[in-house]
């Protein structure tokens, strides 16, 4: 099977929902995802690549700028999942070149991921995918909504 990789699209929403749903777990409704990807759709800062198979849409990469004052600009992937049924075949890695691609031609000098302690078998493809890391951190968060 051919993978295409492309950017995404507004009528790309229900299968990236679907993704983010039964993939990762996140409950957010299709409502506000479509608003959310409405405005990162527009936004320079951020990169959204799709993997099609099939006319299908089987997983996506959501990459935007890392600046801090600490370190070089960066390409942080804020969330990547593929479709259990097409795990294995070379999605991930065909939307891992992508984002790469991306922080490359926009001056970046590396790109940068966090995943959830827990994803063991996640921690394995990317060390397999060349990233390296074993800084261990707890991710708090203040909600006000």
């Amino acid at each position: 099977m051919k993978i295409e990789i492309r950017r995404a699209e507004l009528s790309d929403l229900d299968a990236i929902w679907r993704l983010n749903r039964d993939e990762l777990g996140y409950d957010y409704s299709l409502e506000e995802t479509r608003e959310k990807l409405s405005l990162l759709l527009g936004r320079e800062s951020d990169r959204i690549f799709v993997a099609v198979l099939d006319g299908v849409v089987a997983g996506y990469v959501h990459v935007c700028d890392y600046d801090v004052i600490y370190a070089p600009h960066m390409k942080n992937i804020m969330g990547i999942a593929v479709a259990s049924t097409h795990r294995r075949g070379g999605i991930g890695r065909a939307l891992l070149a992508a984002a790469e691609a991306w922080g490359k031609e926009t001056g970046a000098a590396g790109i940068r991921l966090v995943s959830g302690m827990t994803r063991t078998g996640a921690h394995a493809f990317y060390r397999a995918c060349g990233y390296t890391g074993d800084k261990q951190q707890l991710n708090l968060k203040k909600m006000w909504k």
